[in-house]
C-alpha cells in the first residue's frame, strides 16, 4: 500500500495520484468533447432526426444527411454574417492589442500623476456635452468642439494649481473597473451615440464598440508582460539613440511575442462570440454570427439542425488558430508567472 502513494522520483508521480491524474482528466475531457460531437452530429441530421431520436452514432442510429448544410451555406444569407464576424473580429482585436499595448507599456515605464481637478472638470464637461445635445439640440460637433476649448483652457489654468493627483495604480484600477461592469449596461448609450452618427448596423460601429470593451483586459493582461523585461535592456538602446517608440516596436513587443498572442486568441474569442452587443447595434448589413445563431430560434421552435451547422462553422476557425498558436500560448501564459 506505501507503494501506491510514494513516488519512485521527484520527477514522477505515484500510482494512486496517477490513476486519480489522469481519471479527472478523461472526465474533463468527456465533458469538453461531448458536447462538441453532439453538435457536430446534429449538423448531419434533419428535423425528423432530432424530433423522433435521441441518436447518438452515425450510419448506425441514424443516416447523416447534408440538408441542413446545403440550407444554411447555399440557399441562407450565412456569407454575409460570417465575413461580418471575421472583420469585425479581427479588426477590433488587432486595434485593442496595438493600444493596449501602448497603454501597458506606458503604465510600466512611465510614471503619471493625473490631477482630480482635471478629472472632474472632464467628467463636468462630458455631462455637459450630452446634455447640451440630447436636451437643448445643440449639434454635437459644436458642443464637442466647446468642451475641448474648454478642458484645454483649464489645463493650463485650474490644472497647474491643483496638487492632488491619482498614480499608476489608481490609473490601473479604473481601467480594469471599465470591464468589471457589464458592457450591456452602457448598450443604450452607445445605441444613440452611433445613432447620432449614422452609424448604426455597420462593421466600424462593432469594431469601435468591441475594441473599447475589450480593452481593459489587453491592458491587465499586457501589463504583467511588460513589467517582466530587464529595463536595462532598454536604457542601452535609449543610450544608443533609440526614441521610446523604437524602444517598444523593436525590443518590447518582441520580447513579449508569445503573451502578445495569449492575448490576442483571447480577445479574439471575445470579440467572436460576443451576442448582445451586435444584437442592439446590427440589423442586417453588419449582422454577425452570434445573432444569426439566435435568429435560428423561430416561431415554430429552435431549428438544431441549422443551429449546429453554424456553431460548427463558427467554433471551427478558432479551433485552428489555437491549434497552429499552441506553443505561443503556453509560453505566453506563463510570462512574468516567475519572477527573481
Amino acid at each position: 500500500m506505501r507503494r501506491l502513494f510514494e513516488p519512485k522520483s521527484l520527477d514522477h508521480q505515484a500510482p494512486a495520484s496517477k490513476v486519480v491524474t489522469y481519471g479527472l482528466l478523461l472526465i474533463w475531457s468527456l465533458v469538453v468533447l461531448v458536447p462538441l460531437y453532439w453538435v457536430l452530429i446534429t449538423a448531419f441530421k434533419n428535423e425528423g432526426d432530432v424530433a423522433n431520436g435521441p441518436f447518438y452514432l452515425p450510419f448506425i442510429d441514424f443516416q447523416p444527411k447534408t440538408d441542413a448544410w446545403h440550407f444554411m451555406l447555399v440557399e441562407n444569407n450565412t456569407i454575409g454574417p460570417y465575413i461580418n464576424s471575421v472583420v469585425v473580429a479581427l479588426g477590433s482585436t488587432f486595434l485593442a492589442i496595438l493600444v493596449g499595448s501602448l497603454a501597458a507599456y506606458a503604465l510600466v515605464r512611465i510614471r503619471f500623476r493625473v490631477k482630480l481637478a482635471m478629472v472632474a472638470i472632464f467628467l463636468i464637461l462630458l455631462v455637459g456635452v450630452i446634455v447640451a445635445v440630447a436636451t437643448f439640440g445643440i449639434p454635437w460637433e459644436i458642443a464637442l468642439a466647446v468642451a475641448i476649448a474648454l478642458f484645454v483652457i483649464a489645463l493650463f489654468t485650474v490644472g497647474r494649481r491643483m496638487k492632488l493627483s491619482l498614480g499608476n495604480s489608481d490609473v490601473e484600477f479604473w481601467i480594469i473597473s471599465n470591464r468589471i461592469m457589464p458592457p450591456i449596461v452602457a448598450v443604450l448609450p452607445i445605441y444613440i451615440m452611433f445613432q447620432q452618427l449614422a452609424l448604426l448596423d455597420t462593421q466600424f460601429a462593432l469594431i469601435a464598440t468591441y475594441m473599447a470593451v475589450n480593452l481593459p483586459i489587453v491592458v491587465w493582461l499586457t501589463r504583467d508582460f511588460f513589467a517582466a523585461i530587464p529595463i536595462d535592456l532598454e536604457e542601452s538602446a535609449q543610450i544608443d539613440g533609440a526614441s521610446k517608440l523604437r524602444v517598444f516596436f523593436t525590443i518590447a513587443l518582441p520580447l513579449v511575442r508569445s503573451g502578445l498572442v495569449a492575448t490576442f486568441l483571447l480577445v479574439l474569442i471575445l470579440a467572436w462570440n460576443e451576442y448582445l452587443l451586435a444584437l442592439f447595434l446590427t440589423n442586417a448589413d453588419a449582422q454577425t454570427m452570434p445573432v444569426l445563431v439566435s435568429a435560428q430560434n423561430t416561431t415554430r421552435g429552435p431549428q438544431w439542425w441549422n443551429m449546429s451547422v453554424l456553431i460548427v462553422v463558427m467554433i471551427a476557425p478558432v479551433i485552428i488558430i489555437a491549434t497552429f498558436l499552441q506553443k505561443h500560448i503556453a509560453r505566453g501564459l506563463l510570462v512574468g508567472a516567475v519572477k527573481g
